[in-house]
């Protein structure tokens, strides 16, 4: 049978692990460590790796280094400023990445009973430890269900009209590449968990789950491997991005809606994705 990412009772197993870091990405996990415990100190309760770094699978020069920094309180615009000086200076001392997505949390949210099947389920099943106690402990075990689906990523709806208006704001050939590929990278595994249930598993591969989405949306199978083509590759191409606010990303939103309704609201403030930054 195969794996799909789920242990023998059907529960996710958590993807990534230390042991998977490729050397190539070794140095620059050591810094983040250090500089994370240096610059938070004792505000910090823990921090994890999440993305294709932990997977084993990030590509020298292309991938970024996901970071999830979690403090013991709700973090104050100084907690903000040293995450942005931390996620820069790694991005300048390392070109093995190509740019820093790093979430600022605090645990009374991760565990909070509303951030339960989206922040939590981040956290303990997409994100590596790599400081201090592992919050996945006092959390539960997730299945590939339709709750997850519509907590995770039930919220395109309301986000695409902050797409919008964050495409009239840019000009610049960087944002057009850092926004195709935050909208692209949330198109694909929007996608992808509107089929999850049905598939029976999970894959954190882009590639791979726009494949599987592919499989029940033939018709528009071609739209969904494209936007993974840009989540790995970016393109400064607004022309791309408007194809996601007034094609893909309208149609998406409302079959994800049918199928498994719309996410619990709550602030953005709260939500681990880049949607958010």
């Amino acid at each position: 049978m195969e794996h799909r990412g789920l242990d023998a009772y059907g529960y996710f197993e958590r993807e990534g692990s230390l042991g998977l870091v490729q050397d190539e990405f070794r140095a620059v996990v050591a810094a983040a460590r250090e500089r994370t415990a240096e610059a938070y100190g004792r505000r910090l309760h823990s921090a994890y790796l999440h993305g294709s770094v932990p997977r084993g699978t990030a590509r020298p020069g292309r991938s970024d280094l996901g970071l999830l920094l979690v403090l013991h309180h709700p973090p104050a615009a100084e907690d903000h400023d040293t995450a942005e000086v931390l996620a820069r200076g790694l991005d300048e001392d390392f070109d093995r990445i190509d740019g820093v997505d790093l979430l600022l949390r605090d645990k009374h949210a991760v565990l909070s009973e509303a951030e339960r099947f989206d922040l939590g389920w981040f956290l303990a099943c997409l994100s590596t430890p790599l400081l201090g106690a592992d919050l996945a402990e006092h959390l539960p075990r997730y299945r590939p269900d339709s709750l997850l689906a519509r907590e995770t990523h039930g919220d395109l709806a309301a986000l695409l009209p902050q797409w919008r208006g964050r495409i009239r704001e840019a000009s610049a050939p960087d944002e057009y590449r850092r926004l195709g590929r935050a909208f692209a990278r949330h198109l694909v595994r929007t996608g992808f968990t509107l089929v999850m249930p049905r598939w029976g598993g999970w894959t954190g591969d882009l590639t791979e789950a726009a494949e599987v989405f592919g499989t029940y949306y033939p018709e528009r199978a071609a739209q969904m491997r494209a936007a993974a083509a840009v989540a790995l590759e970016p393109v400064a191409d607004p022309e791309v991005l408007r194809s996601y606010v007034e094609d893909l990303g309208p149609w998406l939103a409302d079959e994800y809606t049918a199928r498994h309704g719309t996410r619990t609201p709550r602030g953005c403030a709260a939500r681990p994705t880049a949607s958010c930054v």
